[in-house]
């Protein structure tokens, strides 16, 4: 069956699918219309950009993503701040513009993580900043046999640290000023903690791969190299790094048996990523619709004001 079939709707090389919308005077009614096609559009190419509805309020454009995501999800354990449009209606992550937000699947550090992202254009900014995509299944096959291999037996293990001056804070990133809701919550979700004079501590060991629950695919699902510290820019890292040492940083990934993920590994993945990204500018009203398991996102560098709403869909629970 053509996942296109009553839209207008195509995929070209480099880019991802897209649907343009002919009529959008009534956006919210065109969303519920379209929902499953949409959605059939996404379990075949693993994302679908609609352009043309004409999303430029944040009122009516959260209208439309709690439409299409129907089930949302509050984010918990948070890596970079958000603002908060509405009850689980966020803004995209604030990230330095002039630098990129590198490939990962949202929350793949967590136990529960959205199965979609939906993502809503209020206004695009005047150069870059484009949400690009790369297909999971594509990396794994991409990377090197023996660094996957290492990855399924042992996982991957994340590390941070809460503070209230880098990163972001413990209240924030758990939505609660309660010490003893964070440490029930690390306690069901397979997180280890640590009070310190500081702040908090964590680590979480996750697998670095799994299967797609409709068809089985392996994918590379994590977010080691984002997480990474090799990641960050190296003038960041070292002031970090000379101030708050090794174990201070906000974040930092490593294998699951705790061993070091050298430079090397980091541009390695990197390298993957970026031989199948596919790419489209964002224009002002577009919107997103990404398989959160499928399908990696990143943030180019950009210029000028970029406004994004984020809703993060279909709760998915991993077992421990």
């Amino acid at each position: 069956m053509d996942p296109f079939a009553g839209l207008d709707g195509r995929r070209d090389e480099g880019r991802p699918a897209i649907v343009t919308v002919a009529d959008a005077s009534d956006p919210a009614a065109w969303a519920t219309e379209h929902r499953e096609a949409l959605y059939r559009i996404v379990a075949s190419q693993g994302a679908v950009l609609v352009r043309g509805l004409g999303l430029h309020e944040a009122a009516g454009a959260a209208a439309v993503l709690k439409i299409l995501g129907h089930d949302l999800m509050s984010e918990r354990e948070a890596f970079a701040t958000r603002w908060t449009y509405e009850d689980r209606i966020y803004s995209s992550s604030k990230w330095p513009p002039n630098q990129p937000m590198c490939m990962h699947h949202e929350l793949s550090y967590a136990l529960e993580f959205p199965a979609t992202m939906a993502f809503a254009c209020l206004s695009a900014p005047t150069s870059g900043g484009a949400t690009a995509l790369a297909d999971a299944g594509r990396v794994l096959q991409g990377l090197p046999a023996d660094l996957v291999e290492r990855f399924e037996r042992e996982g991957w293990l994340l590390t941070r640290s809460y503070t209230e001056d880098i990163g972001v804070p413990w209240t924030e990133a758990f939505g609660t000023t309660d010490r003893a809701e964070v440490e029930r919550y690390c306690t069901a979700n397979d997180v280890t903690f640590e009070w310190t004079g500081d702040g908090l501590r964590t680590s979480q060991r996750r697998p670095a791969v799994l299967r797609h629950p409709a068809d089985g695919e392996r994918l590379w699902f994590n977010q080691i190299a984002f997480l990474n510290e090799w990641t960050m820019a190296p003038e960041v890292r070292e002031y970090l790094v000379d101030f708050y040492g090794p174990q201070g940083l906000p974040f930092n990934t490593s294998f699951g048996d705790g061993g070091e993920i050298t430079e090397d590994i980091v541009t390695l993945i990197n390298k993957v990523y970026d031989s199948v990204t596919v790419a489209e500018p964002w224009r002002p009203g577009d919107l997103m619709l990404v398989d959160n398991l499928r399908t990696a996102h990143s943030r180019l560098p950009y210029d000028g004001a970029r406004e994004v709403l984020v809703a993060m869909a279909n709760p998915t629970t991993r077992s421990v």
